[in-house]
């Protein structure tokens, strides 16, 4: 029966789902058409709809917490986090959002999260799909992988830029940016740590999921 729960979870679902698919193909398109100069100015075309979609996905930390939606917590947690705040940095250092790390960045979120919208959008309506279901908790793992080296290479180029601008300071407020670096450094092994707890988090959901699905078969068999 349809409540107002499950029309809000799969709207919620269908949206992301809308968003990062005109997010790819606006990316695929511009590559396409100007080549390697669409690299520079990609998050100037996409950011603004890939910030509201990584801030809306806040809300599935609460969907968990609250059962709407039937997944592992931390995971969840790290990877809303990684994503968020690494968009704070690129939307704060403009002159990274240049890189072309930043556009393979975009590309490989929203190759996690086409990964992952749909499935939900079609457990939402309880049509689920074993190819959905293995692409999802599978060819998600490596991806992750992808995305968390491509993070911590745009940490490392935004604690150049900060290095750059500290040789650059002469005056005496050039000692808070001297700091900065520094911290930006040590949110690398932050990254590390939690993209592997992430990893053993996922690889159990991944083993659960496939468990449950592999005896829904054996009991409409």
């Amino acid at each position: 029966m349809l409540s107002v729960r499950r029309a809000y979870i799969f709207s919620y679902n269908l949206f992301q789902f809308c968003g990062h698919t005109w997010i790819l193909t606006n990316t695929v398109v511009r590559f396409l058409t100007f080549g390697q100069d669409a690299l520079a100015d990609t998050f100037h075309s996409v950011g603004f709809v890939m910030s509201l979609c990584q801030l809306l996905s806040i809300l599935e930390i609460f969907h968990i917490a609250d059962r709407i939606e039937k997944a592992r917590l931390l995971p969840r947690v790290i990877q809303v986090l990684e994503k968020n705040l690494l968009l704070l940095m690129l939307i704060r250092f403009e002159e990274v959002q240049s890189e072309p790390v930043v556009c393979v960045q975009l590309f490989f979120w929203n190759i996690l999260d086409l990964l992952r919208y749909p499935h939900e959008v079609m457990c939402v309506m309880d049509a689920p799909s074993a190819l959905m279901l293995w692409a999802r908790y599978t060819l998600w793992i490596p991806i992750y992988v992808l995305s968390v080296v491509t993070e911590g290479v745009t940490i490392c180029q935004v604690t150049r830029y900060l290095e750059e601008e500290a040789s650059h300071a002469v005056n005496s407020t050039a000692s808070a940016p001297r700091n900065r670096p520094f911290v930006l450094v040590v949110s690398l092994p932050l990254l590390v740590l939690g993209g592997l707890l992430a990893m053993w988090q996922s690889l159990k959901e991944r083993r659960d999921q496939l468990e449950r699905w592999a005896k829904k078969m054996k009991r409409t068999e």
